[in-house]
């Protein structure tokens, strides 16, 4: 089998996406900006059974995502997918009168510089498999922009941009790229935004490889 990486690892959604996959046969490659917190990680889902390891990297700076996810694709085999979710800051939430050109460099980095190195890190790699799907998980301001989020609102808008762009250029190739929208937070016990939830909904995207965007939950339940 192939490998998951995921990039923005965590706890919540990163867990349980990397245990879904993992009973499919996947090993899972973590990435954030903690070692520690990622071998940790990695240890729990290795108890149960899950072949994972930790490539610390923080998505601000692409080269060291990208040589992340080049560590990552040497140690567990080549990368079939990519998840790319990490949590955005509260500081990109800033009121749209209040937001400043400077105030826009890091969710822009966030949410466009870093995916456009995963993804050319990664694409080489899929191509020689001759398959491959790339997931994008984004708040709700990606799909209806909030004047008091203007950060994520407008970096959101971009990287979903660059996801359709990317699904409809790369379906040739046999590369699906999605994106799932979670309005709201992550809750865990939520009918529809628990986390292992969530993992189900994206691994029916990955096996589906139907359309770009795709809803958990409705956008007023944010």
């Amino acid at each position: 089998m192939t490998t998951l990486a995921i990039v923005g690892a965590g706890p919540g959604l990163g867990a349980a996406v990397a245990r879904r996959f993992g009973r499919a046969g996947h090993d899972v490659a973590l990435i954030s900006r903690s070692q520690q917190h990622l071998d940790a990680l990695a240890a729990g889902l290795t108890r149960d059974g899950v072949t994972a390891a930790g490539f610390a990297a923080d998505v601000h700076d692409p080269d060291a995502l990208a040589a992340a996810l080049e560590a990552a694709g040497r140690a567990l085999g080549p990368i079939e997918v990519l998840q790319y979710s990490p949590v955005p800051h509260k500081d990109f939430m800033r009121p749209v009168l209040e937001t400043g050109p400077a105030d826009l460099a890091g969710p822009i980095a966030f949410s466009v510089y870093g995916p456009v190195a995963a993804v050319g890190q990664v694409l080489p790699g899929m191509r020689r498999l001759g398959r491959g799907t790339v997931l994008f998980v984004n708040g709700g301001t990606a799909a209806v922009p909030h004047p008091e989020r203007a950060g994520t609102s407008i970096a959101f808008a971009a990287e979903s941009a660059y996801g359709h762009l990317l699904h409809e250029t790369l379906a040739d190739d046999g590369i699906h790229v999605g994106q799932l929208i979670v309005p709201g937070a992550i809750v865990p016990g939520h009918p529809r935004k628990d986390p292992a939830v969530l993992a189900d909904l994206l691994w029916t995207i990955h096996r589906d490889r139907h359309g770009f965007r795709h809803f958990a939950d409705d956008l007023d339940a944010a």
